[in-house]
């Protein structure tokens, strides 16, 4: 009998010694012949070409439908086409507001205007190129012209706000001004709205990337005073895309709402400022003085307000429909023509966009290349798509998956992203069924400082930086854990939206810098600070290329459900120590409020009040998703790899399939309370942390919000697709006899 240790020995228990030299999804031989096939590949990307590549494309601000951004659609397009791809533009037409009038001012206790400019730097000629860049401002913040007293909401956060009210501090008809960092920048206006702002000022405090952290642009990589982060604020939990035709393509023609229709919108006006010019507007506050951890580096002493600086904000927009242009890129698979393997990055940059996104780009340039001139058939079809307008919300990949959603259900296996990247240490975001799979490439790609493989450079990181539990799990888990991914790049509509397995590569923790977003992110900042030698791009290149070609030639999808299981459990066992110590700190707080302990003992001259008594935290019946936990360790337990040697073509079929839309089962078509888009159970960006994920989103976010009334339906909703993959599995066993 031939050989074949397919991925199902990952779900026996098996050690990572005995399956060291077999790829998932293949047998021995045809391991061989991979490992053969990805070296070349590997030898084949150059640090040069990147370096080439990214002075092309970050020459010039290339935002969506600029005329670089056009330019550089086109060339990204001529390249696939030298390479052998069939290529073509997908165009879609958005909605983009462009800033018209842009004005900060403060009227009292005296007169200061903001000047809202980043200054140009002689050494980096790119700054220098003020016709075409876009000015610093917030995309999807509504038009406004209003003015109110000013309040400072440290980062913004749900937290902050209950530490203001202990403050007696009431936003309502005043202006915020948040900093960034914590939660994703668009919950500061939402946040701010829901309490009663009537505006929102977002600033970048020295204290998180700015001289405090080191030198400044130019003597270093951190943020200059004058230097604004740009960046959208469409309230991206409830939606991806153009915000015009949430859940269906915007296509010319298509069906669209009406702007006051569009949820998406921000309903507060909202700017971005420097830190130069929050200075002035911080020092003129008053009223009780910040909390230490709310303190950030100016020379001021930061209090809370509101006033007396009373601040106008002014805000005007040209609401354009663009067209974005994604370059879309395929190569035929040779045996499984009808199952796809989809590589993307964004092209689209608010400005210059040399680090984000163009250093992820041109490493899916370089990988793609190699892939064509290994000139051999590779069995599943590759999909690579350079996306136009991720910067203001995701557009260019969501309205694809929006057009396409029917065939990329039956087709997609999994997506693979990269954004902007730095150097360091490896980062997988990934579903959870690739864990065991990535792990492996792990192993096959070395660190280019320490020519250790970049698995076991991260192993090292976490023996030194982790936790107690982090380090246990070194020596008591085969494998490192994967991230669970929430949102922020092209990955969202794939697996939130339709449940393709997916993934997001980076490297980071060594290259620390203010660039993002600002006029700042340019070739020269970056070959400068961030991947001097293009050392890390050309890495990351040879991981997602692997990642790739691996994906295309296993003959067996490479998805393993023991990975997704353990961490499931964790997610269960974290919920659960949550609610704990919410139901006890609950308890605590009342019982001290009822005692009069805070009374008593906070000190009368200050304004710091009791925090608010809450309802007492009920206990949970969680026993429906440890029943389906149960049921799915069973299903594994009788898989046999034997059943897995000589397939016919069509259990092959069948089996694939079964496979890559296992991570469908997910969603659910009514998808998450709240936002009907977001439709995955067992990751959301959070509905209050934008970006950040939330596992298990329906019972996790129920509870923290203390909508504990809800709980019990979203204790079903979880059980009951992690039992229909307990189904799946029985049926791949019944489909392998």
């Amino acid at each position: 009998v031939k050989r074949a240790l397919f991925f199902w020995i990952a779900l026996l228990s098996t050690t990572a010694g005995q399956t060291a030299d077999v790829l998932l999804g293949f047998d021995l031989d045809a391991s061989d012949k991979q490992r053969e096939l990805e070296s070349r590949l590997a030898s084949d990307i150059s640090a040069d070409d990147l370096h080439e590549w990214i002075e092309a494309l970050a020459a010039k601000p290339h935002h969506v439908d600029s005329e670089h951004g056009k330019h550089n659609a086109a060339y990204i397009a001529s390249l696939f086409k030298q390479w052998g791809y069939a290529t073509r533009l997908a165009t879609y037409e958005v909605l983009i507001p462009v800033p018209k009038v842009r004005v900060v001012e403060m009227l009292e206790p005296e007169f200061f205007r903001a000047t809202l400019e980043e200054r140009i730097i002689e050494s980096d000629s790119s700054t220098a190129m003020r016709d075409q860049v876009l000015p610093p401002y917030n995309a999807f913040s509504p038009d406004g012209d209003v003015t109110g007293n000013l309040v400072y909401v440290n980062y913004g956060t749900r937290e902050d706000y209950e530490t203001l009210d202990r403050y007696g501090v009431d936003v309502t008809g005043n202006i915020v001004i948040a900093r960034y960092g914590k939660v994703w920048r668009g919950i500061k206006p939402k946040l701010a709205a829901e309490h009663g702002a009537i505006g929102a000022l977002i600033y970048s405090d020295p204290i998180d990337d700015g001289y405090v952290r080191g030198s400044v642009y130019p003597d270093g990589p951190y943020k200059n005073d004058s230097a604004i982060q740009r960046g959208a604020v469409m309230d991206l939990p409830l939606h991806a895309g153009d915000v015009l035709t949430p859940g269906w393509a915007a296509t010319k023609g298509a069906r669209r709402l009406d702007r006051d229709e569009a949820t998406a919108i921000a309903t507060i006006p909202v700017l971005p400022i420097s830190y130069a010019d929050a200075e002035p507007l911080l020092k003129h506050l008053s009223g009780p003085m910040v909390p230490s951890d709310w303190r950030g580096a100016l020379p001021i002493s930061y209090h809370l307000g509101p006033g007396p600086a009373q601040v106008r904000l002014h805000v005007e927009f040209d609401w354009q429909t663009v067209t974005a242009r994604n370059v879309i890129a395929r190569r035929k698979g040779s045996v499984f023509p009808d199952e796809w393997v989809i590589r993307g990055n964004h092209h689209d940059a608010w400005n210059h966009g040399a680090r984000d996104p163009v250093s992820g780009l041109v490493t899916m340039l370089a990988e793609a290349r190699a892939i064509a001139r290994l000139d051999e058939p590779i069995a599943r079809t590759i999909i690579y798509a350079a996306w136009d307008a991720e910067e203001p919300g995701l557009m260019g990949s969501t309205e694809w998956v929006e057009e396409h959603a029917r065939e990329l259900s039956r087709k997609a296996v999994a997506y693979l992203n990269t954004d902007g990247m730095g150097r360091g240490f490896v980062s997988v975001g990934a579903s959870h069924t690739l864990e065991r799979f990535f792990n492996q490439l792990l192993s096959d790609v070395k660190d280019p400082q320490t020519k250790l493989s970049i698995g076991e450079r991260r192993r090292a990181r976490i023996r030194i930086n982790g936790n107690e539990k982090a380090v246990s799990e070194l020596t008591n888990r085969r494998d490192l854990r994967v991230a669970a991914l929430g949102s922020g790049s092209d990955y969202t509509a794939f697996l939130h939206h339709l449940g393709i397995a997916s993934a997001n590569l980076s490297f980071g923790g060594e290259a620390e810098s203010g660039s993002y977003h600002t006029l700042y992110d340019t070739h020269e900042h970056f070959h400068r600070f961030i991947d001097p030698g293009n050392a890390y791009g050309t890495v990351l290149a040879e991981l997602a290329g692997r990642a790739t070609l691996r994906l295309a030639n296993a003959r067996i999808v490479p998805f393993d459900f023991s990975g997704l299981l353990d961490n499931v459990k964790k997610f269960v066992a974290e919920i659960e120590e949550s609610a704990e110590t919410q139901r006890k700190e609950t308890t605590r707080i009342n019982a001290l409020i009822d005692a009069g302990s805070y009374t008593a003992a906070l000190d009368q001259t200050k304004s710091l009040r009791a925090p608010q008594r809450h309802d007492p935290v009920p206990h949970f019946n969680f026993s429906p998703i440890h029943n389906a936990i149960a049921k799915i360790e069973r299903s594994i337990a009788v898989l046999d790899p034997a059943d897995l040697i000589n397939l016919n073509a069509r259990q092959l079929k069948k089996i694939n399939r079964l496979l890559y839309t296992s991570e469908r089962l997910f969603l659910r078509d009514q998808g998450l309370p709240r936002r009907s888009w977001y439709r995955h159970q067992l990751y959301a960006p959070g509905f209050y942390t934008g970006y950040g994920v939330k596992t298990l989103p329906m019972i996790r976010e129920a509870i923290e919000e203390r909508r504990f009334s809800d709980v019990p339906d979203a204790v079903v909703a979880v059980s009951g697709v992690l039992n229909t993959l307990a189904d799946r599995i029985d049926e791949l066993h019944r489909t392998a006899q």
